[in-house]
Order: C-alpha cells, then structure tokens, then sequence
C-alpha cells in the first residue's frame, strides 16, 4: 500500500449509542503522521459507504488522532464505482476520503507495459 504505513488493526470497532461499526483496515502514515481506514465494499460504490467512511474519519479525528496527527484519511474500495456517485456524496473540495475500484484479476503484462508508457509520455 506503500511507504510509511504501519498496520494498526482489522474489523476495529467503533461503538454509538450501542450500535457496532467495523473499519475494516486500519493503518497509521508515518511519513504524513495520520490515520489512514480502509473499507473494504464486494460490489458496487453507494452513497450509503461513502457516508459510513465519513462517519468513521469523523470518530478518528474526534476521539482518536492526537492533537499534532493530522487530519484522518478515509480510502474506499469498491468492485465498482460511479464517479458522479462518489462527486454528489462527498463535500465539494473533500481531501480526506477517497474512493477506487479495485481488479480481482491483474491486467496482462503487455497492459501494464502499454499503461506505463502512456503515463510517461
């Protein structure tokens, strides 16, 4: 997932009013000093999701986070995903939370090869 993290635990649980929620990844960014919760969704990008993720990215900066951590990064991955879903949702401007699809099959090596070389030029 990349440089800096640091595992901190799996199906952590976050309890309101006697009602359990599971963030179902969550790692802590040494390099930018912040929480980063993963959520992990079989099909299709909902609103309701992106909603989830605020609600656990709000609890992390209000109860969590020490004072000099920055702010809480909320990553959802989805099968699949309607960007106009995740653009409505989520506040104008919104840098915290973060939507993408993920492939159960990685592409062909000739794919990543034709990838790479576009994004260079």
């Amino acid at each position: 997932m990349g440089t800096g993290l640091t595992f901190v635990e799996r199906q952590a649980r976050l309890t309101f009013d006697e009602d359990h929620y599971y963030v179902d990844l969550v790692f802590f960014n040494r390099i930018l000093r912040c929480f980063v919760l993963v959520d992990l969704k079989m099909g299709r990008l909902r609103h309701q999701d992106l909603g989830q993720m605020q609600m656990y990215v709000n609890y992390y900066d209000r109860k969590v986070k020490l004072p000099d951590e920055g702010p809480t990064i909320g990553i959802v991955l989805c099968k699949d995903k309607k960007d106009s879903v995740v653009e409505k949702t989520l506040p104008e401007g919104e840098q915290h939370i973060f939507a993408s699809k993920y492939q159960t099959v990685l592409p062909r090596k000739e794919d990543l090869v034709r990838l790479l070389e576009e994004e260079g030029s």
